[in-house]
């Protein structure tokens, strides 16, 4: 699709597309601070380029972000490597509405965000690309600086490593909802067998804290552990509170414990929870006012 020059428009093919650019560079990153930075620069490289001399806009735009967000991302793995126990996404606030786009949903879903954390950075650019925003290879090899061959390759490894560990599920937003609420009010009573019903047998809880706010470090496996230790918030001797919210296109538990607050995100399979996500680092919970706005 090729997009009018600006001059033809009336409006910055940048500011047009900016939904679109920051949803790759979040995709790519897992971080939306990381992803307004990488905006940041690719607008400062725009605002050089002659609009009219440029065919497709959109392509061109993507190619700016992609090979920002790469640069980053080689950055950020370097950093992830001491960061203090186990790193999960920045969390989203989303409307309800990105949920209607099943795949843009999945796309940013806690649950897959994390299985592309296992992938290499270009790995990660090309599968994020071509099968979230299916792209043409010839776009993924210009902006990769790769040929197009070489790009199928890449493509073809990652959708075989992501299909064997992307939840193979899909819960409709019922559904999920329906979970989620079960979830914080047996959360809320602290009893653990109405928390053992809720759980899979074989669930894992996965902690943020970042080393700034107490977590677990390494995830925690089996119903029996999980249950344990999620009871433990209702005997605080603190204040405790829950509420819902729409996190990454998917609704979500918010958690008041004391003053500190925690976002719960949860996949499920079968009407029961398979994953714990749960992001503590204060750090990464300051995008929680204004959804973001995202597009394919």
């Amino acid at each position: 699709m090729t997009t009018a020059p600006a001059a033809e428009t009336g409006t910055d093919p940048f500011v047009t597309h900016r939904s679109l650019l920051f949803t790759v560079a979040y995709e790519l990153l897992g971080s939306a601070a990381d992803a307004e930075d990488v905006l940041q620069e690719s607008w400062l490289r725009w605002a050089d380029v002659d609009p009219a001399r440029v065919r497709d806009a959109r392509a061109y735009l993507v190619r700016i972000v992609t090979r920002q967000s790469l640069n980053r991302l080689r950055t950020l793995s370097r950093r992830r490597e001491q960061y203090v126990g186990e790193w999960l996404p920045e969390p989203l606030l989303t409307s309800p509405d990105v949920a209607e786009d099943v795949e843009l949903a999945e796309s940013v879903s806690f649950a897959m965000l994390t299985v592309l954390e296992t992938l290499g950075p270009t790995e990660r650019a090309v599968f994020v690309l071509r099968e979230v925003f299916e792209l043409p290879y010839e776009e993924i090899a210009e902006a990769l600086g790769k040929t197009s061959a070489a790009v199928r390759q890449v493509a073809r490894r990652a959708r075989g490593h992501v299909a064997a560990r992307r939840p193979r599920v899909r819960v409709t937003r019922s559904e999920q909802e329906r979970v989620v609420e079960r979830f914080l009010a047996t959360l809320r009573t602290g009893r653990l067998q109405d928390l053992m019903e809720v759980l899979a047998p074989d669930v894992v809880l996965i902690a943020d804290g970042g080393g700034i706010a107490a977590a677990l470090l390494a995830p925690l496996h089996g119903a029996d552990a999980v249950a344990a230790l999620l009871a433990r918030a209702h005997r605080a001797p603190v204040a405790f509170d829950t509420g819902t919210l729409w996190l990454n296109g998917a609704p979500a538990g918010l958690v008041d414990l004391g003053g500190e607050l925690s976002v719960i995100s949860l996949a499920v399979a079968d009407g029961l929870v398979t994953r714990v996500y749960i992001v503590r680092n204060p750090q990464k919970l300051t995008r929680l006012d204004v959804p973001a706005a995202l597009a394919r």
